[in-house]
Formats: C-alpha cells, structure tokens, sequence
C-alpha cells in the first residue's frame, strides 16, 4: 500500500518543470494585460489602476481600421473555408478510394507546414499572378490555410453519423438533397459552427500570411501592431494584444464547447484529436 502511494506521487523535478513551463509561457502575456492598465506611460513600472490606453485605441482611427479589416477577413474567411471545407470533408468520406487517401494526406499538409513557408509561396503566387496585394489576397491566402481545420473537424464529426439515417430517408421518400438537407446537415451543426469559430479566432490574430499578402492600407491588426512595435512600444499595443488575446480566447473556448450545448458528447478538440466517444 506504501508502495502504491509512492509511486502515485509526481516527481518533485517533474512539478517543478511544469510550473516553469506555464510560468515562462504565462507570465509575459499576464505583464501585457497588466500593464495595459497603466495610469503612465511606462512598460517597466506600474503606478496604478487606469483604462486610459483602451480610451486611446478606441480613439485611435488607423487602429479601429485595421480592427475592422481583420473582422472582415476572419468572418470572410471562416464562412469561405466553411463552405469549401464542408464539400472537401463531403467528398473524403463519402469516396472511400486510393485517390481519396491521397487527397486526405494532401489536405492535412497545411496543418504541418510552417505559416512562414504558406506565407512565401502565396506571396509568390499573387505577386506572379499579377494580383495586387490587399484584403482579397490576405482573405483568399487565409481561406486556403484554413480548409484544413474545417475538413478535419466536420470529417471527424461526418464518420462518426450513421450513414444507415441517409438510407432510411431515403427509403421514405426523400431525394438525395432532401436527405442531405433535412438529415446529414443537421447532425452536423454543431461541427460546423464549432469549426466556423475556430477558424475565425485563428484568422482574426494571424501575423504571418497576413504580413506576406497585405497591401499598404488598411492593414490587418496583427500587422499594424507589428508596424507601431518597431518605432516603440506604447501601453495602447498592450491594450490592443489584450484585447485580441481575450477575443480568440473566447471565441476558441466557445468552438470547443458548443457541440456539447447541443447535447452531442464530443467536443471539436475530440473530433480532432480522435477522442470521439462513440
């Protein structure tokens, strides 16, 4: 019994490791937040309490265009790689061939490939398609980057409902698009606003295709804050990273947990981990 409760312990280094880790990872994102209510303009001592630099951002008119950039590029975005992403998900499951094997591995490259070489080779492809950089390259490099994370998630969600329900539609009466319509699309609801969602929050405060296909103006939020940083750190960024980091936390937490508001028992992180309760 000693014995069992001995190992049971966590190693004293392990523990020690983690809380370093989550430190490390944690504790600069939590001195942004705090000193985006700095009553001074200082970054390296805190005076006291004030909101005094989120009244400057939302005065501030080249940061509100660039916020309204990126909220039309992530809703544009999500609602493009959902719909395409949907039909490829579609596709993939329902064309069980050598083909559609390969075009699964095709799909998922996205997901491994560094952003930084996605963000090269869009730029390549607009600037030698003689397309001028701007909203539209910025959504449609986006739109390509994120099929992926819908196909995974609505494919995850698409294999584990019966396709025995499609038949028995079928059997009463109902066309191939009835059964789609009223039957498949439904069940899949909560994957496809949980995938949306997720989309969204990884577009809204995505640097790096951003920066290689956007035009001069109006830049996306990212890019802009990233611009201002190079001339000096002001607490008005601090307050704008707050901002955007408390809008993508939100708007994930909400992807993860909505298929479970509509009584389905797996989350989009099980559908994407594979940890799918059946």
């Amino acid at each position: 019994m000693a014995r069992a409760k001995k190992l049971e312990r966590k190693p004293l280094v392990a523990v020690v490791v983690t809380v370093l880790f989550f430190a490390w990872l944690y504790v600069p994102i939590f001195a942004v937040a705090l000193f985006s209510f700095n009553d001074k303009k200082s970054l390296s001592a805190f005076s006291g309490f004030s909101t005094r630099w989120y009244v400057d951002f939302f005065h501030n008119e080249a940061l509100l265009e660039s916020l309204r950039a990126s909220l039309l590029i992530a809703l544009v975005s999500a609602v493009g790689s959902l719909v395409l992403g949907t039909m490829l998900a579609f596709g993939l499951e329902r064309v069980r061939s050598r083909r559609g094997r390969v075009v699964g591995a095709i799909t998922l490259l996205p997901l491994v490939t560094p952003e930084i070489v996605t963000g090269v080779a869009a730029l390549l492809v607009f600037t030698g398609a003689g397309l001028k950089l701007g909203l539209d390259t910025v959504i449609l490099a986006e739109i390509t980057f994120s099929i992926a994370y819908v196909t995974v998630i609505v494919r995850g969600r698409l294999a584990s409902f019966p396709l025995e329900v499609e038949e028995a539609a079928r059997d009463l009466g109902c066309t191939p698009w009835q059964s789609l319509r009223l039957v498949t699309l439904p069940a899949l609801v909560p994957a496809l606003i949980a995938s949306g969602l997720l989309v969204f929050a990884l577009v809204f405060d995505d640097f790096v295709l951003a920066f290689f296909t956007t035009g001069v103006d109006p830049q996306p939020l990212p890019v802009r804050i990233y611009s201002s940083i190079r001339f000096g750190v002001s607490p008005a960024i601090n307050a704008v990273g707050t901002l955007m980091l408390l809008v993508s936390a939100l708007l994930i937490v909400a992807a993860l947990m909505l298929p479970r508001l509509f009584k389905s028992r797996s989350s989009s992180l099980d559908l994407i981990t594979g940890g799918e309760r059946r």
